[in-house]
C-alpha cells in the first residue's frame, strides 16, 4: 500500500509512470483507390485521348467550287473580234444589202438570249434570236435544220472577213453567253475573222439609247 507521501509525488507528476516510453514512428494513411472504371479513371484517359487527337495534324479541307461560279472564256488563240456600241450603230443604218464595196461586210446580228427575254425586252433593230442556253447545237447542225428551225439561212461558215462576206456579230444581256456562242460557231467551222462578239450587249445598248425593236 502506498504511501503518502508517495501518492503526493506521483499526483505531482501528472501521473506519468516513471517508465520511459519510446516515440511512436509516423504512420502514413494512403488514402482509398478510386476502383477502376469510376468516374476519375475515365477522365483521365478522355483527357490523354483529347490530347492525342489535337496532337494529331489535320488534313486540309477540299474546297468545292459551285458550277454556277464557272464563266465562260475566249482563251483560245484566235479570240472573236469585239465591238463596240458606235460600231453596231452603223451598221444599222449602213446600206449593205444594197453596199457594191467589196470591202464592207454585211454584219448578221444575233440575240442569244431566250425567246421569254425578247419579249419583254425587245431586240437591237433586224437582230435575228438564235437561243443559245437551250439550244447549243445551233451551229453544228446543217443548214436546212437550221433555216427549218430559226425561220432564217444560216451564214456560211466559209464566208466573211473584211472581203465583203457575212460577219456574224453575237450579244446577250451582258456579254457571258454571246462569247460562248463565239466559241461555238468557231468550233464549228465559222472563220475567226467572220465572227464578232457585242461584249457590253443589251446592257450597254440600251444604256447608251440604242433603238429597240418589239
Amino acid at each position: 500500500m502506498a504511501t503518502p507521501r508517495l501518492a503526493i509525488r506521483a499526483t505531482a507528476l501528472g501521473g506519468v509512470s516513471s517508465r520511459a516510453i519510446a516515440p511512436r514512428a509516423a504512420t502514413w494513411i494512403c488514402p482509398p483507390r478510386a476502383p477502376f472504371g469510376t468516374t476519375s479513371s475515365q477522365g483521365a484517359r478522355t483527357s490523354l485521348a483529347t490530347a492525342g487527337a489535337t496532337a494529331r495534324p489535320r488534313a486540309p479541307s477540299r474546297t468545292t467550287v459551285p458550277v454556277s461560279t464557272i464563266r465562260w472564256s475566249s482563251s483560245d488563240s484566235t479570240p472573236s473580234r469585239l465591238w463596240t456600241f458606235e460600231e453596231i450603230n452603223q451598221t444599222l443604218t449602213a446600206p449593205t444589202s444594197t453596199s457594191t464595196s467589196t470591202t464592207t461586210p454585211k454584219v448578221t446580228l444575233i440575240d442569244v438570249r431566250e425567246p421569254s427575254e425578247l419579249a419583254r425586252t425587245g431586240r437591237i433593230p433586224g437582230a435575228l434570236n438564235v437561243p443559245i442556253s437551250s439550244a447549243p447545237d445551233s451551229f453544228h447542225i446543217g443548214a436546212d435544220e437550221f433555216e427549218e428551225r430559226y425561220g432564217f439561212a444560216r451564214p456560211d461558215p466559209e464566208d466573211g472577213g473584211g472581203g465583203g462576206g457575212n460577219v456574224v456579230v453575237f450579244y446577250c444581256k451582258a456579254g457571258v453567253r454571246s462569247r460562248a456562242a463565239a466559241q461555238i460557231a468557231r468550233s464549228a467551222g465559222w472563220r475567226a475573222e467572220a465572227v464578232g462578239e457585242y461584249p457590253g450587249s443589251w446592257l450597254d445598248w440600251v444604256e447608251k439609247g440604242g433603238k429597240i425593236e418589239r
